[in-house]
C-alpha cells in the first residue's frame, strides 16, 4: 500500500508522482514482476486516479482492486500490468477488450497497439468510460455498449483479445473473432469461485491453451444493464 493521505486535488503533482512511483516499485518487485519496458511505460503514464471514484482516489495507486460502482471493480495495478504483458501487445495490433469498466485497461493498451475495441455491458460505466478516455486523448480506443459474449463481430478479426471478467467457458464468438496466430487472455470459472487465467493461441483454427495462474474476477454477465 502507498499509505499516502488523500490529495486535496487529483491534479496535485507531488501526490501523484509519489503514489505512482510506489506503484511502479511494486510492479517491478512482485514475484511475477513486470519486465516489459513498454508495458511499464504505459502503466507509469496512465493516471489511475482518474479511473476511480472520488472517495477512493487516496487509494488509487495501491496494489488493490477498487469499487467503481454497479457491482464492478477496477483491477489492481499488478493484474492490469500482468495481463497486458501476457497479451504481448504489438504496435500494429487490433485488440478486443471485454469488460471496459472504468476504461483503465483500455487506456493502458492504447499507446501499445494500433486500436482497442472495448465492450461494456453496464450502460453508466460505458458512458463514463467513453467520456474519460476521450478527455485523456485515447483516440484509438473504440467503445460500445453490449454483451461481451458476442464480442464485436463488425470489427473482427482481432490480433488479440483480453477479457477482464470471468465466463464459465470461453464464448464461441470470441474464438471465432480471433485471428489465426492471435492471442486470447481470459479468466474462466464459476461465479464466487477462484477462476483460472488462461492464455490461448489460435493455431490451425483451434485454440491452444496454457494455464497462467489462479485469479478472482467479477463474472461475465449477459444482457445490457
Amino acid at each position: 500500500m502507498n499509505n499516502l493521505p488523500a490529495p486535496e486535488s487529483t491534479a496535485d503533482p507531488v501526490w501523484v508522482a509519489s503514489a505512482r512511483g510506489r506503484m511502479m516499485e511494486t510492479l517491478r518487485s512482485k514475484p511475477y514482476h513486470i519486465a516489459d519496458p513498454r508495458v511499464l511505460a504505459a502503466m507509469e503514464r496512465t493516471p489511475r486516479h482518474d479511473f476511480v471514484p472520488g472517495e477512493a482516489r487516496a487509494l488509487a495507486y495501491d496494489d488493490r482492486p477498487l469499487p467503481i460502482g454497479h457491482g464492478q471493480t477496477i483491477s489492481q495495478p499488478f493484474m492490469v500490468a500482468f495481463m497486458t504483458e501476457q497479451l504481448a501487445p504489438r504496435p500494429g495490433d487490433r485488440v478486443l477488450e471485454i469488460g471496459t469498466g472504468s476504461g483503465y485497461q483500455a487506456a493502458v493498451l492504447s499507446p501499445l497497439v494500433a486500436a482497442v475495441y472495448s465492450v461494456e455491458i453496464v450502460a453508466p460505466l460505458a458512458d463514463s468510460a467513453r467520456k474519460r478516455l476521450a478527455r485523456l486523448g485515447c483516440e484509438n480506443v473504440h467503445l460500445r455498449l453490449g454483451d461481451g459474449h458476442e464480442g464485436w463481430p463488425e470489427a473482427a478479426p482481432f490480433d488479440a483479445i483480453v477479457v477482464t471478467c470471468a465466463p464459465e467457458a470461453v464464448p464461441p464468438a470470441l474464438e471465432a473473432q480471433l485471428k489465426e496466430g492471435g492471442r486470447l487472455l481470459i479468466p474462466v470459472g464459476a461465479p464466487e469461485a477462484v477462476q483460472e487465467l488462461y492464455r490461448f493461441e489460435k493455431r490451425g483454427g483451434r485454440l491452444e491453451k496454457v494455464s497462467v495462474m489462479p485469479v478472482r474476477f467479477v463474472p461475465m454477465v449477459e444482457g445490457e444493464r
